[in-house]
Parts: structure tokens; sequence; C-alpha cells
């Protein structure tokens, strides 16, 4: 690649072409995240620089959506971080039973191994089928990946360990079934789940939601965008309503920091308050 001024003006280029050809809004990723993705992809495509990936998109969608996948961070895991399954379990379905139906949003689901696990969670205690989950994200290869429910089954078989450490009321393996060298989800997990492409920067709100999932996701976007991710999601939850983000991530020195109460610090769930 070019000259660090170069690179960085033709970076710019490369994302203002892709939003405003295809609508995909990167420009507010957290810049150093966006330039490995970048950097990998020349790498793997042997593409000599940023100027001829910009050439080639502007009239190959197929080549456009396949360097959006470097884009995606799609690093997940069934019951990641088990201490957070169980904060859910502990504070936050006792007050989901007080409603007659709960609307839940998880928002950049990846390939969709968080949300079974939600679902795994909810069924267990008893609320899923008055529960709806949203799952969205902008990757409709992982989207499509999530909506199929297979994985490999020897990241199920240590998926076991979250899944007791969250506090799993009965076996893992009851959630799943054997297919050749995969895991196929129980269909049941789906029969409450809508998947859905959604883009945290370009795309409104999802209304009147309970709880709204957001995990490891704000950590690659810059203040603006997670400012823009943020008010989307207090405007989408009822007063009362939850917010679980990344452990990495918190709203302790944002702009939205006062709309909420902390329910579980160390989990990072938040509850907004009755009143802004």
């Amino acid at each position: 690649m070019k000259n660090p001024e170069g690179e960085h003006a033709e970076i710019d280029l490369l994302l203002e072409t892709i939003y405003q050809r295809y609508g995909y809004d990167f420009r507010s990723y957290a810049r150093a995240s966006i330039e490995r993705r970048i950097r990998l992809f020349l790498s793997n495509t042997g593409y000599p620089s940023v100027a001829e990936i910009i050439l080639r998109i502007v009239d190959d969608q197929e080549f456009t959506f396949h360097l959006i996948h470097y884009f995606s961070i799609a690093v997940t895991e069934m019951f990641r971080d088990p201490l957070v399954y169980r904060a859910v379990r502990e504070k936050v379905v006792p007050l989901l039973r007080t409603w007659p139906h709960c609307k839940i949003w998880h928002a950049g689901c990846a390939t969709g191994e968080e949300v079974y696990s939600l679902a795994i969670v909810l069924k267990e205690e008893g609320i899923y089928n008055r529960a709806t989950i949203y799952a969205t994200d902008f990757n409709n290869e992982a989207l499509d990946r999530a909506c199929e429910g297979i994985y490999e089954m020897g990241k199920l078989q240590e998926a076991t360990r979250n899944y007791q450490q969250a506090g799993g009321k009965g076996s893992f393996s009851e959630y799943y079934y054997a297919r050749y060298k995969a895991a196929v989800m129980d269909s049941s997990l789906k029969e409450r789940v809508v998947f859905s492409s959604h883009n945290l920067a370009s795309d409104s709100a999802f209304g009147e939601m309970h709880l709204i999932f957001c995990r490891n996701v704000l950590i690659y976007f810059n203040r603006d965008l997670q400012h823009r991710a943020l008010g989307l999601f207090t405007d989408s939850l009822v007063h009362g309503g939850f917010l679980c983000l990344g452990t990495k991530e918190d709203l302790h020195f944002t702009d939205f920091r006062d709309q909420y109460e902390v329910v579980d610090n160390k989990a990072r769930i938040y509850k907004k308050k009755n009143w802004p």
C-alpha cells in the first residue's frame, strides 16, 4: 500500500464509494480495524492497491459484498461470557416475566450462536413462548448461517462448559442433534426468532423492545457511531427495558449514562430509567 497520507485518502474514497453505491456505511467504523481488514483483503485477493479495489467495486456487486464480509466481525460462541447469561437468568428474566409479551432485539448477531444461547435461557426460564427475538446483522452471509443453525460439532462440545457455568438447567446436548460432523440446533429454538438485515450505521430504530443485546460490536465503532447506536437502542427500549453490552463496553463515558441504572456492572447490563 502507499504512504500513510495517500493510503488514508484512498480508504476514505473506498468507504465513501461503498456507501454511495450500495448503502453500506463503514465510514464511522474504528479506523484501525477497517485498515487491518482492508490489508487482509488485499493480501488474500492479490490486489495491489486500494485504488484497484475502488475501480472494481463500482460495477461489481458480488465483489463488493465479498469485501464487505471482511468488515464483519463474526467472533462469537455459544454462551460467550457465561456470567452474562447467568445474570440475565437471575436479574433480567424475573422482570421480563412481568410483561405479557417481551420483545428482544439482538443487534449484530453474527452467525447466531448467542441468539440460540439466549433462546435456551428463555426456554429454561419458561418465557420463550411469549417472547419474540429480532436477530439482526448487516452481513447477509452470517445471517444465512444463523438461520441454518448448523455449527461445527467441536465448537458445541466446547460450549457445554459455558452452558453449565451460565446456570444451565439440563443437558446442553438436548438442544441440538448431530448430522455427520456438524451439529444442528433444535428447530424449537428458531420458532420465536426473526432473522433480518439491519445496519446500525444507517438504519432506524426498532420500537418497544424490552431487552436489547448488542455485545462486542460497539468496540469496532468510532465515538460518533457508538453514539448513534446507543441512541437507537435508547429510543427502541421501553422504560424499564434492559440493554446488555459486551464485557469491554460500558455506558459510563457516554452521553446516555444518566438514562440508565446499572443492573450488573461486570456483565454490562443496564436498565433504562422510567423517566429520562
